[in-house]
């Protein structure tokens, strides 16, 4: 008996070949709607689906596949003899081959203005069930739902007639894989449309976009995964124009300084080392931004990651040609600092969309046995509630080194202590036990140049110390949360020294 093959895709990339290949191997092809079309105008010998169930497309194409003689033939233990006997009394034939592929449900809501209702009638229905059907009784049935692997599958039933079962139990798994993203994709469209935070399920889909040589360190294995509906503006979509691939470390520390200099619209230079800053300037171009981040710890900056949020152009490309630098990340560069950059055979250089406004509605962390969810910290200084809590105000230069500390310091590991001026981090404190300790950190970096400086806290004071710190060392003006039963024992002692202290009512906690 010829044996069959039932062919229905949205995704008709090589399927003509694919099916001229199997007719030639003696396949019957049964097909519907676009693609029986297709071979049809292409004389690849086809029959229609509806000639197999003797039952027509309803409900505008909903129902079609959705029959017993699709099923059966895809269902059946070819082997089994009370299958056998149930499929011949009802005249059901086996399909050996299927290759289906789904409605563009993904492409569908990636548009900025779908609606409910397209969103809806691009749910694939048939196809989930017919690649489901194939996928469970792939000891017999060969589903192919990628075009990658046709060449593959031919190349098997031109050499034995048939597909070995390791094949067939590869594509199987691929298969539940790409159903499970696929109804992922459905439940989260339709979960955050009806404004659904935080469901008593939640299923995250990620596409592999390339393995690493290693992971944090070289004796674990690691992979790099991109969110498809995530954020544009990300190291995900990041387009790497220079330099050797990136590694687990890369990614984490370039993701780290992305989203620092996102905090900024004047010209903005961060450099990041291990997750942290070590430097942060501002300028009225991006030279004297740089200038300002190399400035703040011209020793931590070797071997760091660096983003920019202006088009490098030829002058600052050549300040950084001079340093060893792990990255670049820059929304463009012009040819001149190209032609410079490229000449460093490792470097690696980015750049990201930076008029790109989508981002992640939610952050995830991975736990032993589960993950942590929440929003992003997308507050800032212009959402706080300022107030300042001490006899002096800042003054109009102190402000401003208030709202650059406030900016960088919630990217900092807590405990977390910056040292600023207006223009540029001086000190930084991160990941501290204690609160003191990440200031002395912070003081000891900024050295004489703590001097009329501001600091920011990432959380509020327990006591009194810290501000004790900052007045030795030189601090003048001072920003945190506010919040400790202990508040006014601070408040006496910036009082004392004269020091302008303002809280802002949120803290910034990073782990």
């Amino acid at each position: 008996m010829t044996k069959r093959a039932l062919i229905s895709v949205s995704d008709k990339n090589g399927i003509l070949e694919f099916a001229k290949e199997l007719v030639a191997l003696g396949y019957e092809v049964l097909s519907t709607g676009g693609t029986k079309s297709l071979l049809q105008q292409n004389n690849v010998p086809v029959t229609a689906v509806d000639e197999v169930t003797n039952f027509p497309e309803i409900l505008d194409g909903r129902v079609k596949t959705l029959n017993p003689m699709i099923h059966g033939g895809l269902l059946g233990k070819f082997d089994k003899p009370s299958h056998v006997a149930q499929m011949n009394e009802h005249g059901i034939r086996p399909i050996e081959i299927v290759c289906v592929n789904l409605y563009p449900f993904v492409e569908t809501i990636s548009k900025p203005d779908v609606s409910w209702d397209d969103a809806i009638e691009n749910i694939d229905i048939g196809g989930p069930t017919m690649l489901r059907s194939a996928a469970k009784n792939h000891d017999y049935v060969t589903v192919i739902v990628d075009a990658n692997d046709y060449s593959a599958v031919l190349e098997e039933l031109k050499a034995d007639g048939k597909t070995t079962l390791a094949t067939r139990r590869r594509l199987a798994a691929k298969v539940f894989r790409h159903t499970a993203a696929y109804d992922s994709y459905i439940s989260n469209h339709l979960s955050n449309a009806i404004g659904e935070e935080f469901p008593e399920n939640m299923t995250l889909t990620y596409e592999l976009k390339q393995t690493l040589r290693y992971g944090e360190n070289p004796h674990q294995k690691a992979a790099f995964y991109a969110k498809r509906l995530g954020s544009d503006f990300s190291i995900a979509y990041a387009t790497q124009l220079h330099g050797k691939e990136l590694s687990y470390n890369n990614i984490q520390d370039a993701n780290a300084a992305l989203q620092i200099v996102k905090e900024f619209e004047m010209p903005a230079a961060v450099a990041v080392k291990h997750m942290n800053p070590c430097g942060v300037g501002t300028g009225e171009t991006i030279e004297e931004a740089f200038n300002k981040a190399y400035e703040a710890d011209s020793t931590s900056i070797f071997g760091g990651i660096i983003a920019l949020n202006k088009e490098v152009d030829k002058a600052t490309a050549e300040k950084l040609s001079g340093i060893f630098l792990e990255i670049i990340i820059a929304p463009s560069f012009t040819s001149e600092a190209l032609e410079i950059l490229t000449q460093k055979k490792n470097i690696r250089l980015l750049t990201i969309d930076f008029t790109q406004e989508k981002q992640d509605q939610f952050n995830v962390v991975a736990v032993e046995g589960g993950l942590l969810v929440q929003e992003p910290d997308r507050f800032g200084f212009k959402d706080a509630t300022i107030q300042v809590v001490t006899d002096r105000e800042p003054t109009e230069e102190e402000w401003e080194a208030l709202k650059l500390g406030w900016a960088v310091v919630k990217h900092v590991k807590s405990n977390a202590i910056i040292v600023t001026d207006k223009q540029m981090t001086l000190g930084v404190g991160a990941g501290q036990m204690n609160r003191v300790g990440a200031a002395k950190i912070a003081f000891e970096q900024a050295g004489e140049k703590a001097q009329g400086a501001a600091l920011a806290s990432d959380a509020f004071f327990p006591m009194g110390d810290t501000v004790e710190a900052a007045a030795k060392a030189g601090i003048k003006a001072i920003i945190q949360p506010g919040g400790s039963i202990k508040d006014q024992e601070s408040i006496d002692a910036a009082n004392k020294y004269g020091i302008a202290m303002v809280f802002t009512g949120v803290r910034h906690f990073k782990h």
